[in-house]
């Protein structure tokens, strides 16, 4: 069984829709605001989370199914948010940076189908889960704020410490995850001898 998304089975179905349950429940802690118009959040862990044990496809689609809910205007996001206003806030890029994120995550870490290491895992986290979210955000919202890329950009460095704990913290739930329950990961993976 492979990752795309024309295999997904009952139990995948399953595990997806777990993983958008998980980014829901991350955002009821609420949301920290740090002066700016986008506020730090426990969500991308969960998207961190979803692309590193779900693999690139069924990461994605847990976040699609996660941001289809908000869109439908159920308060999912940290404080509380949802509805179609925020698709075109100044968080609209980073939502929409979290399933491409979910899938460069599951790319890196479930490399191969290998099994999740920690320097795979906390790269995949680090690359897709931080620097592509960013790569996606930072313009939307510099186009929707009006401000240059290059402040919005230093604006949103302030998210950097956060998001490496993020980063540590999706690593090693992973890595203990695969050790406790590796059939949480789904796919068969192969295992070198």
């Amino acid at each position: 069984m492979d990752d795309r998304p024309s295999r997904f089975d009952t139990r995948d179905v399953t595990r997806i829709v777990v993983f958008a349950a998980i980014i829901a429940v991350l955002g009821i802690p609420g949301a920290i605001p740090i002066g700016g118009p986008v506020p730090i959040t426990a969500q991308t862990l969960g998207v961190m989370l979803a692309g590193a044990v779900l693999g690139a496809w069924r990461g994605a689609a847990a976040v699609v199914i996660f941001l289809v809910l908000v869109l439908a205007g159920l308060p999912l996001l940290s404080g509380g948010r949802g509805g179609a206003g925020v698709f075109v806030g100044p968080s609209a890029g980073f939502l929409i940076g979290w399933i491409f994120g979910a899938f460069v995550v599951g790319l890196i870490v479930r490399l191969g189908s290998r099994p999740p290491v920690w320097w795979r895992t906390a790269l995949g986290c680090f690359v897709g889960g931080v620097g592509v979210v960013y790569a996606i955000g930072i313009p939307v919202q510099s186009m929707v704020t009006g401000l240059p890329v290059g402040e919005t950009a230093v604006t949103s460095a302030a998210f950097l410490p956060g998001d490496l704990l993020k980063t540590v913290a999706a690593t090693i739930i992973t890595m203990a995850l695969w050790r406790a329950y590796p059939r949480a990961f789904g796919n068969p993976i192969r295992v070198r001898a």
